[in-house]
């Protein structure tokens, strides 16, 4: 049975690579994101090969406008699936005493909230036709902390701990619940996270063969199709050379 698959950040990295192989599974998807015209670039991409794509530009911070979206979902559109909840972002590597507030805010209001915010609108209703599944990207920076990480590793181990509690909070129907969690992915995530230095962000994938968004949204596509009686409740997802968040061999 193809299902509809709500995907947040879905414009570049693990999104826009689920966005890719949910549609190529034959799955309707919903992509979300803060660029319109970058939605609307992915939405033709994908239509061109025969997926039916339905998108919405709003940011996960934006409470309000979830909510209006979601209250306004063509009916065709609205018994969700597939949640991935995947929209997130890490801002600097300064020691925690050194941090920007700012930043911090941005990370925890996107990270954590606004993954909060999509499953307060979404589950809900997967509740109350008893299927759903709900894939959380948290991270390895979330099972410990690397220097620099501080905030950005706080933030994915509340992802963890959110995933946990939820999946328990639904144990007694059929919905399942998967922390996805990628270790050095090649993304524009260090792009964004080093603001807009691109040498420095390409110096860390330097001697090593990093993930790419497409082996993450493998993992999420096969989760999402095991089973029923079978739940992938998480998942470490890791270069062949990094051992952890902090111990990566270069060469």
């Amino acid at each position: 049975m193809k299902k509809i698959v709500f995907i947040t950040g879905a414009t570049s990295g693990i999104g826009l690579g689920c966005a890719r192989k949910f549609a190529e599974n034959g799955d309707k998807v919903i992509i979300t994101g803060r660029n319109e015209q970058r939605l609307t670039e992915i939405k033709k991409e994908l239509e061109a090969k025969g997926a039916k794509v339905l998108t919405l530009a709003f940011d996960v911070r934006d409470r309000e406008k979830a909510k209006q979206y979601m209250e306004n979902l063509p009916e065709e559109w609205c018994e969700i699936d597939v949640l991935v909840n995947n929209a997130g972002l890490a801002l600097g590597l300064e020691p925690e005493y050194q941090g920007d507030l700012d930043e911090w805010e941005t990370m925890i209001d996107t990270n954590i909230k606004g993954l909060l915010t999509m499953t307060r609108l979404v589950v809900p209703g997967m509740v109350e036709r008893n299927r759903g599944h709900i894939i959380n990207i948290g991270s390895v920076a979330g099972d410990a902390a690397y220097a620099g990480g501080n905030v950005y590793c706080a933030t994915k181990a509340a992802v963890k701990a959110l995933t946990d509690g939820l999946r328990i909070d639904v144990a007694n129907t059929a919905i399942r619940v998967t922390n996805l969690k990628p270790g050095l992915v090649e993304t524009n995530f260090s792009n964004i996270r080093f603001h807009g230095d691109n040498e420095r962000a390409a110096n860390l994938y330097k001697g090593i063969k990093p993930l790419t968004g497409d082996d993450i949204a493998d993992v999420a596509v096969y989760a999402a199709n095991a089973p029923e009686h079978v739940q992938i409740a998480e998942v470490l997802i890791l270069a062949t050379h990094q051992a952890s968040g902090s111990v990566i061999v270069r060469k």
